[in-house]
């Protein structure tokens, strides 16, 4: 529904105004001229037709309405949306034209502003080339350090002074995944990403006593100023961190004693801790232990040496000697066997695709057996979590043992998925074996020739959490060890929107961010350009919020810097606790068991709210996904406080005159693709390109703050809606 300009309202009211006094002056003219009698009888035929006489004044006024209508659409509507349309290709960063329509005067104009335009991107090329050669170096030193952070297997943050995350590597993002509420839900999002404060995830007053102990070193002349410390985090683990400064460079002066930001380096000490503290106690218990033993055998020996003790004291004291002696001997024993519990674990499982660990199975086996080793039904995007050093050790002892033993001439492998575990098998055919063979096998430690290894294949399973046993398959003359391993818990998603839109190798980092100076400035009065915002969208059962319907799936995207982040999204379906409606379902696609077994609006809104923390809200239509929210406030405890902005009035507020505001008419209207439409995420991905290019629009038209933005936004025709 659009608005009616005021002007084309004013201009029929004048009309009406004008056609009602020309009616009146032409009456009282022929008035005038009228004798008495002549008036009588006129006066006589008019009295009952004064009803038609308005009725057709009426009907002038439509008739010079509608031509005045068109008039303005044609003269006045066209030109200014042609403005509009022309504001935005002005302001597109890529090539865009207009559409020639209305007048042929207005058509030429269309045409003279595209060539205007290809002109103007034919310059705009020309020196985006010169600036990418100019700055490829830059741009090469950039993608080696995201290629080397990518690798390295220790955590990575770094941040400016006022603890802004600007760079992490993948490393952290698992780890901070762990200490996220909702490790399913945004996998640690809400804690680690671009923009975001690391107070959120670290003690602010541990890490800002780190940092004035190393501006303190700086400003002492230190080179390499450190700090490290130990800290605990959500669910009582332990991380250790060690700080570094990141300093501004002087050139060719030297270094600079202004910290810019900070290097944090962080390791989950939980387990090695434990450890720590389990290896002590052990030790202390020994040394203890075999102290107090140590005395008594001596106090023994010293009687013992008595040459007339009597036989009854002697052997009573032979008798302590033989239990402190089998006390410390049961320590010792006890020792060995916790340590040897240790070196079974000190390998940590990984993520490994199965396809991988099955071809470097197959070449090892291959090297050491001397037999042909085949690969069959191999599941191609299966993911296990495995210590693959030690599986690969216990298939190809078992292997060996095979050729050695049994004389077997072929082996083959296996791998598909069992339920919740992968099942991994080891086939050959031939001779088969006793049980007790089988148990002997399993139960050995495992030699390699010369070589030998504490650990048996007993071991190697009950460190995966798995099991092992021996089959037959006697229809095909073979026999198998099968061995169920763990999935990796969490394999790449395939076809799914957000890994789609990722590249290859996706950026964690912006270095633009180490000029940020946010903190001192008022949120409502700083530059629109300036802010972070969460760009969401909702899915839910229907379109009456008050009237009991709810949530279904939500998607957010966040915008640091002026840039949308598609790697740190928000995803997550949401089980409404009702049905859903035969309507909605064409419209967004979810179906009633997409829901069931995924979490509840109280599990998710929390996590989301977290997701969206220091940030502005900005969704189209916001008052309707908004409504659902504070529906939630009293049952979730979740109030969202955040300001929100909406797309929908703010392209009213740059396109007055626009025909429609939905958003695929936006998107057109901004050359932005539309996909994933009427998906949670798909529309928050859309929302968030078309804000990037309303920000320029709304400058132009002296809009730069957040204040100015919500002002602008309340006085416009679609700020009455209500849900």
């Amino acid at each position: 529904m659009k608005r009616s300009d005021p002007r084309l309202i004013a201009a029929i009211a004048l009309a009406g105004l004008v056609m009602a006094l020309w009616l009146v002056l032409m009456s009282a003219i022929v008035w005038s001229t009228l004798g008495a009698s002549e008036r009588e009888a006129v006066g006589q035929v008019l009295a009952g037709r004064i009803a038609l006489v308005f009725v057709g004044w009426v009907l002038g006024l439509i008739a010079v309405a509608a031509v005045l209508r068109v008039l303005h659409q044609r003269y006045v509507g066209a030109p200014h949306r042609l403005l509009e349309e022309a504001r935005v290709v002005l302001a597109a960063r890529r090539p865009q034209q207009l559409k020639p329509r209305g007048t042929r005067e207005m058509q030429a104009l269309a045409v003279a502003v595209n060539e205007l335009a290809a002109q103007r991107d034919r310059l705009r090329a020309d020196m985006d080339a010169q600036v990418t050669q100019a700055s490829e170096r830059v741009q090469q030193e950039k993608d080696r350090l995201a290629a080397l952070m990518a690798e390295l297997h220790q955590s990575v943050v770094v941040c400016n002074h006022a603890g802004r995350i600007l760079l992490y590597n993948q490393r952290a993002r698992q780890a901070f995944r762990a200490l996220s509420q909702g490790p399913q839900l945004a996998g640690g999002a809400e804690l680690l990403g671009i923009g975001r404060s690391i107070y959120a995830a670290l003690e602010r007053q541990v890490l800002a006593h780190a940092f004035e102990r190393i501006q303190q070193a700086v400003a002492k002349g230190d080179a390499r100023p450190t700090a490290q410390f130990v800290t605990a985090v959500a669910g009582g683990q332990l991380l250790r961190v060690q700080v570094a400064a990141v300093r501004a460079s002087q050139g060719v002066l030297g270094r600079s004693t202004e910290v810019t930001g900070f290097v944090l380096m962080l390791d989950n000490v939980t387990e090695s801790v434990a450890e720590e503290s389990a290896r002590d106690q052990l030790l202390h218990g020994l040394t203890e232990g075999s102290r107090a033993s140590l005395a008594n055998i001596q106090a023994a020996v010293d009687m013992l040496g008595y040459p007339d003790i009597e036989p009854a004291m002697r052997e009573r004291f032979l008798g302590v000697v033989r239990e402190e002696v089998a006390s410390m001997g049961k320590r010792v024993t006890d020792l060995a066997q916790r340590s040897a519990q240790r070196l079974k674990t000190r390998w940590p499982l990984e993520d490994m695709l199965g396809a991988d660990f099955a071809a470097a199975a197959q070449r090892q086996l291959g090297a050491r057996c001397g037999c042909p080793v085949t690969l069959d039904a191999i599941d191609p995007v299966l993911w296990l979590k495995v210590d693959s050093y030690t599986l690969l050790q216990a298939l190809t002892y078992l292997g060996t043992r095979l050729v050695d033993e049994f004389e077997v001439r072929f082996l083959q492998l296996r791998l598909a998925r069992a339920g919740a575990h992968a099942q991994l098998d080891l086939v050959w055919g031939g001779q088969a074996m006793s049980n007790e063979t089988v148990m002997s096998w399993e139960m050995d430690a495992m030699r390699f020739g010369t070589e030998r290894t504490p650990l048996s294949v007993r071991d190697v399973v009950e460190r995966h959490g798995g099991e092992m046993w021996f089959e037959r398959e006697r229809v095909r003359h073979q026999a198998l060890f099968r061995f169920l391993l763990p999935l990796a818990s969490s394999q790449p998603a395939p076809g799914s929107l957000a890994a789609a839109d990722l590249p290859s190798r996706p950026e964690f980092y912006d270095f633009d961010l180490f000029q940020s100076m946010e903190e001192g400035r008022e949120l409502e009065d700083r530059p629109l350009a300036e802010l972070a915002y969460t760009v969401f969208d909702t899915e839910t059962t229907g379109l009456n919020p008050s009237g009991g319907d709810a949530i279904i799936q939500i998607g957010a995207a966040r915008i640091v810097n002026g840039k949308l982040l598609r790697q740190e999204t928000f995803d997550q379906l949401v089980n409404p606790g009702r049905s859903i409606s035969a309507e909605s379902i064409p419209i967004h696609g979810i179906s009633q068991h997409m829901v069931e077994g995924q979490p509840g609006i109280g599990e998710v809104l929390p996590v989301f709210h977290a997701f969206a923390h220091d940030t502005v809200l900005v969704a189209h239509n916001a008052a309707f996904d908004m409504k659902f929210l504070q529906l939630q406030e009293e049952a979730t405890g979740t109030v969202f406080r955040q300001p929100v902005l909406d797309t929908l009035l703010l392209s009213a507020v740059v396109h007055p005159h626009q025909e429609s505001h939905r958003l695929e008419a936006i998107a057109e209207r901004f050359n932005v693709a539309v996909l994933g439409r009427h998906t949670a995420l798909g529309d928050a991905l859309v929302t968030a390109e078309i804000w990037l290019r309303l920000i320029p629009l709304l400058a132009e038209q002296g809009i730069h703050t957040l204040r100015q933005a919500r002002e602008a936004a309340q006085k416009t025709y679609y700020a009455r809606l209500k849900y």
